[in-house]
């Protein structure tokens, strides 16, 4: 994951399969909270959606629920399983490197604040982050561009010299429409799932 960091005064990571090997704990945690309301997720149809937001994924199974009921619902069984998350070493050491040269760095998640901030600090990478963005912060997840947008400005860096870490194809399209520069971070990493 080498890329030529000096075009750049800022790095935004994604969290959940970028920086941590979550999408396995996140599809459990969210087929458990919508069993109660009769629905079931399949895996596959899931693992093609990775990166969509979850009032995304209800609205394409076409299903209505108490969205909020189902995201805390999620949150909460996620934070139980926080003890087991994994980071993706590489991914760790990549950052390190570009905290190293001087680069701003934030996390860019359509994940819940709580969540996320829990994750970040049950892995303890909390020092190498300046801004944490999350799904609160912006009006449209992604493939929309506002999560990235709200990161560059909360670090005060112009989007063009931002460079964005990405595993989902609606991350990357994010991405590009914020006019930044992506690395797909999937060639490097091997996920649990």
């Amino acid at each position: 994951m080498e890329s030529d960091l000096t075009a750049y005064d800022a790095i935004i990571m994604d969290w959940d399969g970028t920086v941590v090997d979550s999408q396995p704990m996140n599809f459990r945690c969210l087929s458990e909270a919508l069993k109660a309301y009769g629905v079931r997720l399949r895996e596959g149809w899931y693992r093609e959606r990775l990166g969509t937001s979850v009032d995304g994924l209800l609205a394409e199974l076409g299903v209505s629920v108490p969205l909020a009921e189902v995201l805390d619902r999620c949150g909460e069984l996620i934070v139980q399983d926080l003890p087991s998350l994994k980071t993706f070493p590489m991914v760790v050491e990549w950052l390190e490197r570009a905290r190293g040269k001087g680069l701003a760095c934030a996390v860019a998640s359509g994940g819940g604040g709580a969540v996320v901030r829990a994750g970040i600090e049950a892995t303890g990478l909390a020092h190498l982050f300046d801004v944490v963005v999350t799904r609160e912060d912006a009006v449209r997840g992604k493939p929309a561009p506002d999560l990235f947008l709200e990161a560059a400005r909360q670090l005060r860096v112009p989007p063009q010299r931002c460079l964005v870490v990405e595993d989902a194809e609606e991350g990357l399209t994010a991405a590009l429409a914020a006019g930044m520069d992506v690395v797909d971070v999937r060639p490097y990493v091997t996920s649990s799932w």
